[in-house]
């Protein structure tokens, strides 16, 4: 059996975890899928020991989670306390904030200011990941934006967590980028890519266009830990979607669960 865990990315179902009963039952019915294990997103607000509560109620792990940049910023020692009490290693950038994306400059400002608090999440036993879009896939002076966060972060400090839909989206491919951040990612979302015509809709993994099978291999090689899957919109029940992601993971990849 393939290694590389998978969890549920809770975005997916933003929509029933605004409340805590809802969020408990959310994790109840991915666990019943088979999952053992999300990645805290969309979520709340929730007092963090309310969600330690559904954790030992429920015995799900936190994978990882995305947690606002600007709470990184100006609020990182509860950050991390939040972690420590999930048990949770990956804190997770959902998305570059927009104030840093419009020229050369504010992209290396990023970069710089926030493989700074990597530094400071890692002497705490704690990873800072960072998950892509397409706009990543621009280029300013001939580089890609995603080239120039490898280039201007620090290695030791600030990981990546690939999003596989919006590479290829970005024009990308997500096996040469999975090869290229080798031994800087553990974490990586898994999101499959289909066409309605000629419009790009998101998919439940092995249900779309993607090449699971070298994505796979390729994080099997670059020792990825955890695969997140995630679809942000869902043409049908999103718990739906979930469950045909696993069994195709599981059952026609051979991946574990």
């Amino acid at each position: 059996m393939r290694d590389i865990r998978i969890s549920a990315q809770l975005y997916t179902l933003r929509d029933y975890t605004r409340t805590l009963p809802g969020f408990r039952d959310t994790l109840l019915k991915i666990k019943d899928i088979g999952y053992k294990s999300f990645q805290y997103s969309g979520a709340g607000p929730l007092d963090p020991g309310d969600v330690r509560k559904c954790l030992d109620e429920t015995g799900m792990i936190m994978s990882a989670t995305h947690t606002a940049p600007e709470r990184l910023q100006s609020d990182l020692a509860n950050v991390i306390r939040e972690h420590r009490l999930w048990e949770c290693r990956y804190a997770g950038i959902g998305m570059m904030p927009a104030e840093y994306r419009d020229d050369f400059d504010g992209i290396v400002r990023f970069a710089h200011e926030f493989s700074e608090i990597g530094r400071k999440l890692k002497k705490e036993g704690l990873r800072l990941v960072y998950h892509n879009h397409d706009f990543e896939f621009q280029k300013y002076n001939d580089r890609l934006i995603m080239d120039i966060l490898m280039d201007e972060t620090d290695p030791d400090a600030f990981d990546f967590e690939i999003d596989t839909y919006w590479v290829q989206s970005g024009g990308g491919d997500p096996v040469d980028w999975i090869y290229k951040l080798d031994g800087r990612m553990q974490y990586i979302h898994f999101k499959d890519m289909a066409m309605s015509g000629r419009k790009q809709v998101f998919a439940p993994v092995g249900e779309g266009n993607l090449n699971w099978e070298k994505i796979i291999t390729a994080c099997e090689e670059t020792a990825v830990e955890w695969c997140a899957v995630e679809q942000d919109t869902c043409e049908i029940s999103p718990f739906e979607c979930l469950r045909q992601s696993y069994e195709n993971l599981t059952i026609k990849y051979g991946m574990e669960g």
